[in-house]
């Protein structure tokens, strides 16, 4: 019997083909083929909430994974069907340690930055504090100011910055220090009982990075800009961890390694028997 692999993907620009570059025409489908197999696995990695990953599966009518790790790896849920959702309790009781007893709202309280505007409640959830971030603001200083107060109450946290290009707006996140991909995929493994080498990830930016640079079987599709794949090549390098990264350059099955064409050309890389279970004789691509 052949051994069981998860794949873990990130969604925007990786498995989503919402970036500027073409999409192969029979990528998604010969994906679609490889993850009907019973000994794969799916998992979906994404800073998106519950509604914007079911949003994303509705338009781009991707498979239905088996998990999705979501919320900027706050959540970890089970996906028996599309209506059925369980929130995985063992993770949150693992990540709410690093707040010592504090509640989301309790670290609001502590926090006074005056450029920090509270994010809708939409937004936020029982281990996510996201603000709204003008865009000249000075993240060092904040990041140091709001360090400062967290140490102060044995409060360990990671703040993550990003951009809201179409809105104009910074976005700052405040999890849990463990509440990142990486550690939620390494707690995946374990709670199904599988290895590290059964594993392999897929991504395509900086947020991406410290999975890409762990010790799992990691892929960066060939969209992916040409900075990230140079850090990548030189974290990789530094860490003794060569043999771990793939970088998609396209030309596999004829398709262009764009998203999930580079997705399936990293995980024939590292799991040769895929290449049968992702074969296709009759194409139909739609977005």
């Amino acid at each position: 019997m052949e051994e069981q692999i998860l794949i873990c993907t990130d969604l925007d620009r990786t498995l989503l083909p919402n970036g500027p570059q073409a999409e192969s025409k029979e990528a998604r489908a010969r994906f679609n083929k490889l993850v009907e197999h019973e000994n794969i696995q799916l998992v979906y990695v994404t800073g998106r909430d519950q509604q914007l990953v079911l949003n994303a599966i509705n338009l781009y009518q991707l498979p239905q994974p088996d998990y999705v790790i979501a919320d900027v790896g706050t959540s970890i849920y089970h996906i028996e069907n599309v209506a059925a959702w369980s929130a995985v309790e063992q993770w949150h009781q693992q990540i709410d340690q690093d707040w010592n007893g504090y509640s989301r709202q309790q670290l609001a309280e502590l926090i006074h930055q005056r450029d920090l505007r509270l994010q809708e409640p939409s937004k936020q959830n029982q281990h996510k504090l996201s603000y709204y971030v003008p865009l000249k603001a000075k993240q060092q200083n904040i990041s140091g100011a709001i360090q400062t107060v967290f140490q102060e109450h044995a409060i360990q946290a990671s703040l993550i910055w990003s951009i809201d290009e179409p809105n104009g707006i910074g976005l700052l996140d405040i999890v849990p220090a463990s509440a990142s991909k990486y550690h939620a995929i390494q707690f995946l493994l374990q709670w199904l009982g599988l290895r590290p080498s059964q594993c392999v990830f897929c991504g395509d930016s900086g947020n991406d990075m410290e999975v890409i640079l762990s010790p799992l079987n990691s892929v960066l599709v060939a969209n992916s800009s040409a900075e990230i794949q140079q850090m990548a090549r030189d974290g990789v390098s530094q860490r003794g961890l060569q043999d771990s990264l793939y970088i998609a350059t396209g030309d596999f099955l004829g398709m262009n390694g764009f998203y999930s064409a580079g997705m399936l050309e990293g995980i024939a890389h590292f799991f040769p028997q895929t290449y049968h279970w992702m074969q296709i004789t009759e194409c139909s691509q739609t977005a």
